[in-house]
């Protein structure tokens, strides 16, 4: 069994991260980088197998998360400070270059650190999220596809009411988010006309829309899982994991002229993933956008969770994908 311990890392000044380390100092380094409502917790099925196949694993809970730094600052989650905080790992542990693996908004980071940082990164597995560079400003585009109605992106530009609605029942907040990306809720997008109007709308209603979220839990998150996530959340509260994405339009200026990512890339998918599932082109797009794309694996059955859902069809996804950008 692979020994895994926590320790504070300082990545910059005044930012501290958790960071779960497993594995042997001198194997290859591969970092997993968590997304929104998440944590390091949310690879929980991956650390072990992976060190036990010969790979140093970094998790760190990243900046704004459980006990990790989180500044007061908007500014402060720019891609570019998150993408610093990932290289301080590996200068840390003392490794040229890493495997990084993304998942939701950690692909997001991930596609930008190799963007920002092309010669610290050796592969890329992402996952739930495709390489999809944004047209124009993102505010500007979910302006013009979605009007007055509500788009949680747009719901989360302001600082205040999204942390007041879902740091009043944390429990709740998460099981209602965690419910209504998974594969057993998933359902064809709703058309923008037919959605509530942003005024006066929360996330907790308009995410799962007319369907009611079943008691208790998924299968696939134990009672004990949910309460960590719920005491890293009371931890750190909202405003740092959400003003990740009030830097959407800070993230495209400091991007929008990069070249794409060059090193070897994979993506791993849910099939009923919200994000993919009813917009395959995108995933399908990678091929022509990034030079070196090894390929797609689409797990059945999963939603958004990928990695935490099905965890076994998972693993096996996550050591083809990296033989592959190896």
């Amino acid at each position: 069994m692979a020994e895994q311990i926590t320790r504070r890392i300082t990545t910059a000044p005044g930012i501290e991260l958790d960071v779960i380390d497993a594995g042997a100092p001198g194997d290859p380094v591969i970092v997993l980088c968590h997304g929104w409502p998440e944590s390091s917790h949310s690879w929980r099925h991956q650390i072990e197998p992976l060190a036990d196949a010969g790979w140093r694993v970094l998790v760190p809970d990243q900046r704004g998360y459980g006990a990790s730094s989180a500044p007061r600052e908007v500014g402060a989650y720019r891609s570019d400070h998150l993408s610093a905080d990932l290289v301080a790992l590996l200068d840390d542990v003392g490794a040229e270059t890493a495997t990084f693996v993304g998942h939701d908004w950690g692909a997001l980071v991930v596609w930008d650190l190799a963007r920002f940082h092309p010669d610290r990164v050796a592969g890329v597995v992402n996952v739930s999220v495709p390489y999809t560079p944004w047209p124009m400003k993102p505010t500007d585009m979910f302006r013009a596809v979605y009007g007055d109605r509500f788009f949680y992106m747009l719901y989360f530009q302001e600082v205040g009411p999204v942390e007041n609605e879902l740091e009043a029942d944390i429990d709740r907040s998460l099981r209602t988010i965690l419910w209504g990306g998974s594969g057993e809720m998933a359902r064809p997008p709703t058309d923008p006309p037919e959605l509530p109007p942003l005024e006066g709308t929360g996330l907790l209603d308009a995410w799962t829309g007319s369907v009611r979220v079943p008691d208790g839990l998924p299968e696939w998150l134990p009672a004990a899982d949910q309460a960590r996530y719920v005491e890293q959340f009371t931890a750190s509260g909202f405003f740092g994991p959400i003003s990740w994405y009030r830097n959407l339009d800070a993230d495209w200026e400091l991007t929008k002229d990069l070249p794409a990512p060059s090193m070897p890339c994979a993506f791993i998918g849910g099939s009923r993933d919200m994000v993919i599932a009813h917009r395959m082109e995108y995933v399908d797009s990678m091929h022509d956008l990034l030079p070196d794309f090894r390929g797609t694996t689409i797990i059945d059955g999963p939603g958004h969770w990928t990695q935490q859902e099905a965890p076994g069809e998972f693993n096996d996804a996550l050591f083809s994908s990296l033989r592959a950008v190896r």
